[in-house]
């Protein structure tokens, strides 16, 4: 069960101008269940991406890649399919991808290099594009601006909840809407994870501003989630910006409208990734490691990982165990050459574990254990070595993860 996690309702993500949403059953992998999504979008809009840093890159990801980066006349169409990663395919891979963008290019009347395509599943499988082309049809009959829900079920994989977001901000005197979905429950990692994210807004905001976002957002969100450590081949958040909200265009992020658009994304982006890790395979717990008093944010975040990563530290929580010296030692090989030890100080949410590198006086074991058997908790460490800070999110490891993992292409 995922943990404090609600499947979003329908009526509470709002419509995006100049986007719509369209879904089919395709039977990529299972029969009857949504697995085919194609999203349209405006003429005129502008998007960018960020991809998975996986030298295996899927087939998926390297057309988006290039298409992203090429003069075809602006992305007009995503395409995305569940069951089959089409990963560790090489070259028939590639071409099987570029086929489905040549075949919805050609419905929705559009270049093959305007649509951007995705895939998540079983990697190093052979993709069946010709079920994704015959299912076509349906997904565009289906489009609509309302259907953010049916997209958010149509990607998912081992997710048991759909995940969704979508909030509304003021610009000057406009209202504007920023939505979004994503999925992923398990190879999850920062770098980014085996995630597809896919985020819109109707904002006019200056083209060469959205690739500054998308990486931030990525790094304040995505990029701080980890499940089992493990970066997928199809990592992928992509933004959408419509330009059709009516605003005075957005041109410098510094200024006010920049910033409360920024934060709009950036709310969005992590409302999402912390729903992954709420609905991690098999977890029971939702953590936050947070990290103070480094000399700088990049120490902070390996300390943080060298926790989040784990699995001595995941199994303890998993079995409320106050098992804490697992913590400690993770954040000694955390890669901190100059760390001293006699330092740092460790809590469990209001219980001061560690003082000075050793055991609290004051600290007892049931209160340790009070704390672990709660369904989130907040592991904070300081280091005492200067200002920065930095969190991140995970879960607990569970006997589910296991059998999830080991029965996934059954």
């Amino acid at each position: 069960m995922p943990v404090h996690l609600q499947a979003p309702v329908a009526s509470d993500l709002y419509p995006v101008a100049g986007v719509e949403l369209g879904t089919a059953k395709a039977a990529i992998r299972k029969p009857n269940r949504r697995d085919l999504l194609v999203i349209r979008v405006a003429e005129g809009a502008s998007v960018a991406g960020v991809f998975t840093t996986n030298r295996f890159s899927a087939a998926p990801v390297q057309l988006c890649r290039r298409h992203l980066a090429g003069e075809y006349g602006g992305i007009r169409a995503l395409l995305v399919n569940t069951g089959n990663a089409n990963a560790g395919t090489g070259a028939d891979g590639l071409e099987r991808a570029m086929s489905t963008c040549r075949a919805l290019g050609g419905l929705l009347g559009v270049a093959p290099e305007q649509v951007l395509p995705f895939s998540t599943g079983v990697i190093m499988e052979t993709l069946p594009n010709d079920r994704i082309e015959a299912g076509l049809p349906a997904a565009i009959a289906d489009l609509d601006p309302a259907h953010w829900l049916d997209a958010a079920e149509a990607i998912m994989t081992t997710d048991t909840v759909p995940k969704a977001a979508s909030l509304q901000v003021r610009l000057g005197d406009r209202l504007v809407t920023v939505t979004g979905v994503s999925k992923g429950a398990g190879m999850i990692r920062p770098n980014m994870a085996t995630m597809l994210g896919f985020i819109a807004t109707d904002a006019a905001i200056e083209p060469r501003l959205l690739d500054q976002l998308v990486r931030e957002a990525a790094d304040e969100s995505f990029n701080r989630i980890t499940i089992d450590g493990d970066t997928s081949t199809n990592d992928s958040l992509v933004l959408i910006a419509t330009q059709q909200a009516g605003n005075p265009p957005v041109a410098d992020l510094a200024s006010a409208d920049g910033q409360v658009l920024r934060q709009a994304i950036n709310d969005v982006a992590v409302r999402l990734a912390q729903a992954i890790v709420r609905d991690g395979e098999g977890a029971t717990k939702f953590i936050t490691v947070r990290i103070e008093g480094g000399r700088d944010e990049a120490e902070c975040r390996r300390a943080a990982y060298a926790i989040a990563h784990s699995p001595l530290v995941k199994t303890a929580f998993y079995a409320s165990d106050p098992n804490l010296g697992r913590i400690l030692a993770a954040v000694g090989y955390a890669g901190i050459d100059d760390l001293d030890a006699t330092l740092i100080d460790l809590f469990l949410d209001d219980v001061r574990v560690v003082t000075g590198g050793g055991r609290d006086p004051a600290y007892r074991e049931e209160d340790g254990q009070r704390v672990m058997r709660q369904s989130e908790i907040v592991v904070r460490v300081e280091l005492h070595r200067g200002g920065a800070a930095t969190s991140v999110w995970t879960c607990d490891l569970s006997l589910d993860y296991v059998k999830i993992n080991a029965d996934y292409r059954s």
